[in-house]
C-alpha cells in the first residue's frame, strides 16, 4: 500500500474535500490538510447534480458521507423541453440534486469529524514548496488551476475556449423538471438550462452565442441587470418570478485537456485536470469519482509512483469519454439554431440525445410512450425501429438505411475484381443492409492507389462487375448495389495496404497526377500538376467509367471527393496551389469537380441516384472547414447530386483527427439540416442503436458502416432480430431464415463494485 503519511490539497471544492476526507478516512494516521483561499460559506453556482453511479462509489467508500447527502437531496424524472410554445416532456431519467453551499458544508463537517485540517481564506504555498514538505500533493485548484500553470511543461495542458456565452442565476422555486427552455429573439436564439436543488430554489444558466449575446447588448450590463434582462427573456419559465446571482458573470465555457496528470508527488484531479461542460452535468461528479479513483489507488499500489499511475490509467479513459460526449452536447447548443425547424418532437428528441449518451434504446426504456410518439412523426410504421423505414433516391428506393460502406480491398488484378470480391460483396448483400457500396472503383490504370485496386477502365473489368451485381440482385432481391469512382490522385502508386498503408511502391510505380505538385507525405512521389489536356482526359475517363458501371448493372453511384484522393484535391486549400481556374476561392475550387461531376451525371441514367463523398474537415490549420463543406455540399447537390457522403480527414498526412463514436456525424447533421440536402454519415458507428438514434433524430437520413460489416456480414440482419424486427425492411434470405433467432448465450455475473474502501480502522 502506497504510505502517502502527509498530505496537502490546494483547493477546497467537492472534489478536494472528498479527496481529503477519504484518504483521511483509509488512514486516520494521515496528516491531511486543505488550503481554501474563500470563505467556509463562499461559493459561486448554485445547485449540483449527481449520478446514481457517483452516489453507488460514494456510498461503498463512505457510508457517512452518502447518508448526509441522500438527506439533503432532492429528486426527480422529468425533463421538459419548451420551443415555439410547445413543451414536451421525457420522464424516467433519474436526477438528485442539492446545494453546492450545502454540499460543502457536508464534506466539511465529514473532514473535521474525521481531523482534516481545513484552513479557509488562506492562500496555498505554490505547488512546488508543498512537494517538498509533504508527501503528496492534491492540486483541485479548479479551472484556473495555478498549479497546472505553474508546471505547464510538465502537464502539457491543452485549453481550448468556446463560443458560447452564459451565466449561473438561481430562482426561488423549485421547477418540476429538468427544463429547457429556448427563445428565439431579435437578436438571436438563446437557451435556459433549468433545474431544482433545494424544495424553494432552482439553479437557471442562461446561454446564448458570442455574437448573440453582443448583439442583445449583455456586453454592457452588470450583473443586477444581467439578471433583470434574462429573467424577462425567460419570464415564462419562471412564471414572472425574479433571478438572482451570486457574484455571477457571463463567461466562456473553456475544455482543459492534459498530456500528464502527475508531476513528480503533484498530481491534479477535478477541473485543473480535466472539464466537460455543465450541459451534461459532470464537473462536481467527474471531481468526486476523481477522488474516490485516487484514494483507491494510494490504497491498492505499492508505492506514490505507481499508485498515481494507476489513477491515471484507470480515470482517463473513463474523462476521456465523459469529455467527448460534453463536447457533443457543447457543440449542439452553440448551433441550436440550425436544429429549430425540425418537427417538435424531434427536435426535442434530438435534444435528448446529443451527447449520444442518451440513445433511442435506453430513452424507449426511459420513456416508451414519448420514443413512440417520436417514432411516428417520424413515419415509422407500428413496430419499426427506424433503421427499417425505407428512404427513396430518385428512382432508387432503398428498403432500410443502412448502408456498407465504401472498404478498399486491395485484392483485384489488373483491376479486374474476382471471387474475393464476389463473396465479399454477395456476403454484404445477404446480410440484409439497404445499400452496399464497393470499393473506389479506379477510373484509369494510372488512377489507381495500389497495384490491387478494382477498376472500370476496360470492358473485362466491367464484365467481372456485371457478375457480382446479378448474384446481389437475384440472390438478395432488394438489396441495391452501387459503385465508388475515384481517381488516386497525389496518393497513388503505392503498397498494398497492410505492407505499408500510403508507402510509396518499391518499384513498378506509375507517374502520378495532381491538382498541384505537392507530395502526400516524406517520402511520396512528387505529382505532376494537371494540364488543362489532362483535365480534360481525366474527366473522359470518369464518364467512360460511369457508362460501363450503368453497363455492369449498379443501381447507385458515387463520385469520390473525399480523402485526399484526386477530387478531394482540388476541394482543399492545403493541396490545391494552382493559379489558375482551378484554384484559390473555394468557388474556383469547385470549378473541376464539378466538371466531372456533371459529365458523369450526364452518362449516368437520370433515373439512377448520384451521390458525392467530400472530407468535410481536413483536421489541419488552413485546410477545408465545417462552413466550407457546407457551400460545397450546396454547390454540388445545386448541380444534381441527390445525397452528400459526409467524411472527414485523410487529406493531409499530419491531420489531427479528434476520433470518438460517431464523430463525423456532426458534419453531416449541418450539412443536412443548413442545406436541406439528405446526408449519409460515417465514422465509428457501430451499433444498431446508434443508427436508430442518428436517424430519429434529423441528424442522417443513411447511416453507412464499414468495420461492423467486416467483423459481421451479416450485421443488418442481426440488428433486426436483436430488435425482434421481422418485417420487409430486413428479409431474411431462405437460406438462412432457421439462424433468424439469436443463439443463447450463457450466464454473465456483473463485477463487483469497483471502490469498495476499507478504513485501518472504523472511523
Amino acid at each position: 500500500m502506497s504510505t502517502a503519511r502527509r498530505v496537502a490539497v490546494i483547493g477546497g471544492g467537492p472534489g478536494g474535500l472528498y479527496a481529503a476526507a477519504l484518504l483521511k478516512r483509509l488512514d486516520p494516521a494521515r496528516e491531511v490538510t486543505v488550503w481554501e483561499r474563500n470563505a467556509p460559506d463562499d461559493t459561486f453556482g448554485f445547485g449540483v447534480v449527481l449520478s446514481d453511479e457517483t452516489l453507488g462509489g460514494i456510498e461503498h467508500a463512505d457510508p457517512a458521507v452518502h447518508a448526509a447527502l441522500q438527506a439533503e437531496f432532492v429528486r426527480w424524472d422529468d425533463i421538459d423541453i419548451v420551443h415555439r410554445e410547445r413543451r414536451h416532456t421525457s420522464g424516467g431519467h433519474g436526477f438528485a440534486a442539492l446545494g453546492r453551499r450545502r454540499l460543502l458544508q457536508i464534506l466539511h463537517e465529514r473532514c473535521r469529524d474525521l481531523g482534516v485540517e481545513l484552513r479557509f481564506r488562506a492562500e496555498a504555498p505554490p505547488a512546488a514548496e508543498l512537494s517538498t514538505a509533504y508527501d503528496l500533493v492534491v492540486a483541485a485548484d479548479g479551472v484556473h488551476s495555478l498549479t497546472r500553470e505553474a508546471h505547464a511543461e510538465a502537464f502539457g495542458p491543452e485549453i481550448t475556449t468556446h463560443r458560447c456565452r452564459y451565466i449561473w442565476l438561481a430562482a426561488d422555486f423549485a421547477f418540476d423538471a429538468f427544463r429547457f427552455e429556448i427563445a428565439e429573439t431579435e437578436h438571436g436564439v438563446m437557451q435556459l438550462h433549468g433545474y431544482p436543488y433545494a424544495r424553494d430554489a432552482s439553479t437557471v444558466i442562461v446561454e446564448m452565442r458570442e455574437e448573440v449575446w453582443e448583439a442583445a447588448g449583455f456586453d454592457g450590463l452588470d450583473e443586477r441587470e444581467s439578471t433583470e434582462r434574462c429573467a424577462k427573456v425567460f419570464a415564462d419559465a419562471l412564471g414572472g418570478r425574479p433571478l438572482r446571482g451570486n457574484n455571477s458573470s457571463w463567461t466562456t465555457f473553456r475544455t482543459v485537456v492534459n498530456s500528464r496528470w502527475s508531476h513528480g508527488n503533484t498530481v491534479l484531479i477535478g477541473d485543473a485536470a480535466h472539464t466537460a461542460h455543465f450541459s451534461i452535468g459532470s464537473g462536481t461528479k467527474l471531481a468526486v469519482e476523481d477522488a474516490l479513483a485516487l484514494a483507491a489507488c494510494l490504497q491498492e499500489q505499492p508505492d506514490l509512483p505507481a499508485a498515481l499511475r494507476a489513477y491515471e490509467a484507470e480515470r482517463r479513459p473513463v474523462v476521456a469519454s465523459t469529455q467527448r460526449a460534453a463536447r457533443a452536447s457543447l457543440e449542439w447548443f452553440e448551433r441550436i439554431a440550425d436544429h429549430l425547424d425540425q418537427p417538435p418532437r424531434q427536435f426535442a428528441f434530438n435534444l435528448l440525445t446529443r451527447s449520444r449518451r442518451v440513445t433511442h434504446d435506453n430513452l424507449r426504456l426511459r420513456d416508451e410512450e414519448f420514443t413512440r410518439a417520436v417514432e411516428r412523426e417520424f413515419g415509422c410504421p407500428e413496430g419499426t425501429p427506424p433503421m427499417f423505414t425505407p428512404f427513396r433516391l430518385r428512382g432508387l428506393t432503398l428498403r432500410n438505411r443502412v448502408v456498407v460502406s465504401p472498404m478498399d480491398m486491395y485484392s483485384a488484378v489488373d483491376g479486374v475484381p474476382g471471387d474475393f470480391h464476389l463473396v465479399h460483396l454477395g456476403a454484404r448483400a445477404l446480410g440484409g443492409a439497404g445499400l452496399v457500396m464497393t470499393e473506389m472503383v479506379c477510373v484509369s490504370e494510372h488512377g489507381r492507389i495500389t497495384p490491387g485496386c478494382a477498376g472500370l477502365y476496360t470492358a473485362e473489368q466491367a464484365d467481372a462487375w456485371r457478375r457480382i451485381t446479378d448474384f446481389a440482385h437475384a440472390r438478395a432481391p432488394g438489396t441495391a448495389i452501387g459503385v465508388q469512382l475515384g481517381h488516386s490522385g497525389r496518393k497513388g502508386s503505392t503498397k498494398l495496404m497492410w505492407e505499408g498503408i500510403d508507402d510509396p511502391l518499391p518499384d513498378g510505380n506509375w507517374p502520378l497526377q495532381a491538382a498541384s505538385p505537392l507530395p502526400y507525405k516524406p517520402g511520396s512521389q512528387t505529382p505532376h500538376e494537371l494540364s488543362r489536356a489532362g483535365l480534360t482526359e481525366i474527366r473522359e475517363e470518369f464518364t467512360a467509367a460511369a457508362a460501363r458501371a450503368e453497363r455492369a448493372g449498379f443501381d447507385l453511384l458515387e463520385l469520390h471527393c473525399a480523402h485526399g484522393y484526386l477530387l478531394s484535391g482540388f476541394l482543399s486549400p492545403l493541396t490545391n496551389h494552382r493559379t489558375d481556374a482551378y484554384g484559390g476561392s473555394l468557388e474556383a475550387r469547385l470549378r473541376y469537380p464539378l466538371e466531372v461531376f456533371d459529365a458523369v451525371r450526364d452518362a449516368w441514367p437520370a433515373d439512377k441516384p448520384m451521390t458525392v463523398r467530400i472530407s468535410a474537415t481536413d483536421w489541419a490549420d488552413g485546410g477545408t472547414t465545417a462552413r466550407d463543406a457546407v457551400e460545397i455540399a450546396r454547390a454540388f447537390a445545386a448541380h444534381g447530386a441527390d445525397a452528400i457522403d459526409v467524411s472527414t480527414g485523410q487529406v493531409v498526412a499530419d491531420e489531427r483527427p479528434a476520433y470518438g463514436r460517431s464523430y463525423q456525424t456532426p458534419y453531416a447533421d449541418r450539412i443536412r439540416n443548413e442545406t436541406g440536402v439528405p446526408v449519409l454519415t460515417v465514422g465509428a458507428i457501430s451499433s444498431w442503436d446508434d443508427v436508430n438514434s442518428l436517424l430519429l433524430a434529423g441528424r442522417a437520413d443513411l447511416c453507412a458502416l464499414a468495420r461492423p460489416h467486416l467483423y459481421d456480414p451479416h450485421w443488418t440482419l442481426h440488428a433486426a432480430a436483436e430488435q425482434g424486427y421481422e418485417g420487409p425492411g430486413a428479409p431474411w434470405p431462405v437460406q438462412y431464415r432457421a439462424g433468424s433467432r439469436r443463439p443463447q448465450t450463457g450466464r454473465t455475473d456483473a463485477p463487483k463494485p469497483r471502490l469498495t474502501l476499507k478504513s485501518r480502522r472504523p472511523a
